[in-house]
């Protein structure tokens, strides 16, 4: 058969490859992530694969499209609006900025920029952990104004993350409270619990709370006494999660992302 034309596209990390007919329609598309083939029809087989060629990045199983698992079709179910997952890193602040871009105070830059570039760092980090099976939601809202910046879903379980920028500071950490350079202490560990525990609630699963470091350089924090349940990480140090395993398997952590990804899924907690 003539005419068939293959079409790249990359949508929230995965690459595809699409074959559509001259005049429009597809026949097939090839799943990089998956290295699999699937047909539309089984009878253009060879010409798709012939159009492919090029494309393919070793040996790849080729059939019939997989059948959507429930999680799927919680996805396709999902209105726009609900839906969280095209949430950037620090989605609250990126809005924020827009609507009220405050200019600059002398030499002081606008702290929320320097807050948004930390959400940005971790959320690149965690972006990173996806090859290994885990996915990644952004700036989740909860009742009351507050937000879980980064909710992590993997073969290791789930943790709730949450960010503090240091740039290159000493971080003392006296469970609960938290001291960047000489500001003053913040009893963060017993925020990040409360937002570990409501999401917890939410997903009917067990959420563990991560203290991420944005910019905290070589040097690690000074923790008085190690704080009860609660991971105290730098942002080079979040890959290290990718190492925990055989909490959840795949289906799981399909499930649960399907259903954290739906904003209603947090109006009750």
């Amino acid at each position: 058969m003539d005419g068939l034309r293959v079409v790249p596209a990359r949508r929230h990390g995965q690459e595809r490859w699409y074959v559509c007919r001259a005049g429009g329609g597809n026949v097939a598309w090839y799943d990089r992530d998956t290295a699999r083939v699937n047909l539309l029809s089984e009878d253009l087989e060879a010409e798709v694969l012939r159009v492919l060629a090029p494309f393919l990045a070793g040996p790849v199983t080729v059939g019939p499209p997989p059948v959507p698992t429930p999680a799927d079709l919680a996805r396709l179910a999902l209105h726009p609006d609900d839906d969280l997952a095209p949430n950037r890193p620090g989605e609250a602040l990126h809005i924020a900025l827009e609507r009220d871009a405050a200019p600059a105070r002398g030499l002081r830059a606008d702290p929320r920029r320097r807050a948004l570039a930390a959400e940005q760092a971790v959320g690149d980090a965690l972006y990173g952990l996806e090859g290994a099976g885990w996915r990644t939601l952004h700036s989740l809202p909860l009742p009351g104004g507050t937000r879980i910046p980064h909710l992590l879903i993997g073969p290791g379980g789930l943790f709730c993350v949450a960010v503090l920028a240091v740039r290159r500071q000493r971080v003392r950490v006296a469970d609960p409270m938290v001291v960047v350079g000489r500001r003053d202490p913040v009893p963060l560990l017993r925020t990040l619990r409360s937002a570990a525990s409501r999401a917890s609630f939410a997903l009917t699963a067990e959420v563990r709370p991560v203290l991420a470091l944005a910019g905290a350089g070589g040097a690690g924090p000074h923790v008085t006494e190690p704080p009860r349940d609660v991971r105290v990480l730098r942002e080079g140090e979040l890959p290290a999660l990718a190492r925990l395993g055989g909490v959840l398997k795949p289906a799981d952590v399909a499930a649960l992302h399907a259903l954290a990804r739906d904003r209603r899924t947090w109006l009750r907690v």
